[in-house]
């Protein structure tokens, strides 16, 4: 039996938490543990830019399972991200960026987050974190819109500083709240 399954089999709901390339990856961490202490089995996903932001050796030691970072870097025959889709309950992306936004609304694979998005059929939750003026490009509300009518659950953002200095709508939701929508959307299941 496969480690997701062994978990799902305990009643350890299974938590796909993807970390993208913004300054706010730094509140995943927190996310993250937050979401171990609350009983959840969690599977760290990191894009490239979320590296250059945040180390991987904090996922892990926070998740306690290993962090998969690329695409390619599969330890046995069997694709991770199909295996990873047939446990998890919810993918949860925070911080999700305009990049990742725009993969997602578009079907494009290119990395292991979005990859596993495409395979990952439970529910799907994104926290946006960007600049403001970002947020309200007409290309991002677009995105979201797609992104809103496949059934995409937002969690933000919200209004107020960002880390640039500037603000308005666009900083990250807080994670007590990002976790409340995590536990209603497993509860929903």
């Amino acid at each position: 039996m496969s480690e997701g399954k062994k978990q799902e089999a305990q009643g350890k709901p299974v938590v796909v938490l993807g970390v993208t390339g913004s300054i706010a990856a730094y509140k995943a961490a927190d996310l993250t543990s937050r979401l171990v202490k609350a009983g959840m089995d969690v599977r760290v996903l990191m894009t490239a830019s979320a590296l250059h932001l945040v180390g991987e050796q904090t996922f892990m030691t926070l998740s306690q399972n290993p962090v998969v970072t690329d695409l390619w870097a599969i330890p046995d025959w069997r694709p991770g991200h199909i295996e990873l889709a047939l446990c998890a309950q919810v993918l949860v992306i925070a911080p999700a960026t305009a990049n990742i936004l725009a993969k997602m609304a578009h079907g494009i694979a290119d990395d292991a987050l979005s990859t596993y998005y495409l395979s990952h059929t439970g529910a799907v939750l994104v926290a946006p974190a960007m600049n403001p003026r970002m947020w309200s490009h007409a290309a991002v509300q677009e995105n979201c819109r797609v992104l809103r009518e496949r059934g995409v659950i937002f969690v933000g953002p919200d209004s107020g500083p960002v880390a640039c200095g500037e603000g308005g709508m666009g900083r990250m939701a807080e994670t007590p709240v990002i976790l409340a929508a995590i536990q209603a959307a497993i509860a929903a299941r």
